[in-house]
């Protein structure tokens, strides 16, 4: 029995799966839970696995640095251990994974109809493959291409510096250093709460008039304010929303052109996360993939490159399912 996790600061999901004769995986199983309502992750263990037989194998991928298989998550007060896992699973076959290190496991696995091309003109290429998911926080990864396989590289990437590239962005800069100075990453705009941090530096600069529909942030107790400025946005029913999604899309873009260059990916970039998909027409107007190439003398080599936005929301678990497939 494989015992398989995606564990992030919104929700933790688990899955039980039979591998087949053939090969195949056979899901027995699955279930999700709201990870700020359990103190521990032995918590959500224990309820899934009450009725389950002998697990022979199990992988989680969790939102949080995995240093030597011990991980405290980002965004959450919990501790994962591999040998403790061990110890309480009895199976030597325990491995944690970073989050982001699952999910490019998983777009490994993910059918063509699973995506949408970003880029127009795109050119089939091999080589490395970049990726990054806004959600919760900011993941990235990487593929190494080896010539004949992929091996994920796991990054905290999303908590480098931002770096902005034209006046607003500078202005946006200067406003987040009054809400961090200690740090402005790229994790402070490029997720959820980034919606509301580039939503509350337009209202400061005046670009248009507050939305009504917006509470102000003393006054947004019990509303999802990110999500509201978010929908809001997409749908065009108010300027500053909209330009707070435009100016999201417009960041993501120089980001992931940026991981693009380190990870020198000519195999394409792919775009996870549970953002994307909900602002998908703003990724497609053009800005996205604009942000995306304009890095002076090398944007010729990203404009060629496929950068493709994955809407299968299970990716992370499918890559969990299927590591022990691979070793």
């Amino acid at each position: 029995m494989i015992l398989a996790g995606d564990i992030g600061g919104t929700k933790t999901v688990l899955a039980l799966l039979d591998r087949q004769a053939d090969g195949t995986l056979s899901c027995l199983q699955e279930q999700t839970f709201a990870s700020g309502e359990f103190q521990t992750f032995e918590e959500i263990l224990d309820l899934f696995l009450s009725d389950t037989p002998t697990v022979t194998s199990a992988c989680f991928g969790i939102a949080g640095p995995v240093v030597n298989q011990r991980c405290q998550t980002t965004n959450l007060p919990w501790l994962l251990d591999g040998e403790q896992l061990k110890a309480r699973l009895g199976t030597d076959r325990v491995k944690l994974l970073n989050d982001l290190e699952a999910m490019a496991i998983g777009m490994l696995h993910l059918q063509e109809q699973d995506f949408v091309e970003l880029n127009p003109n795109a050119e089939p290429q091999t080589g490395n493959i970049a990726v990054i998911a806004a959600g919760t926080g900011l993941g990235e990864a990487m593929l190494h291409w080896d010539g004949e396989q992929y091996h994920p590289i796991a990054t905290e990437g999303g908590h480098c510096d931002f770096a902005p590239q034209n006046p607003q962005q500078d202005q946006l800069l200067t406003f987040l250093r009054g809400r961090y100075p200690a740090h402005v990453s790229c994790e402070r705009i490029l997720s959820g709460i980034g919606f509301s941090n580039i939503y509350d530096f337009l209202v400061q600069a005046r670009f248009a008039p507050p939305c009504p529909a917006v509470p102000a942030p003393a006054n947004a107790s019990g509303v999802d304010r990110n999500a509201l400025i978010s929908r809001l946005g997409v749908d065009d029913e108010d300027p500053l929303c909209r330009e707070t999604v435009r100016l999201f899309a417009e960041l993501y873009g120089a980001e992931a052109g940026n991981l693009a260059l380190k990870a020198f990916a000519t195999g394409g970039v792919f775009i996870g996360g549970g953002i994307a998909p909900k602002i998908r027409s703003v990724l497609e107007s053009g800005e996205f993939i604009q942000a995306f190439v304009a890095k002076g003398r090398f944007q010729p080599m990203l404009a060629k490159l496929s950068v493709k936005l994955a809407l299968n929301p299970r990716t992370p678990l499918l890559g969990a399912m299927h590591y022990f497939a691979a070793q």
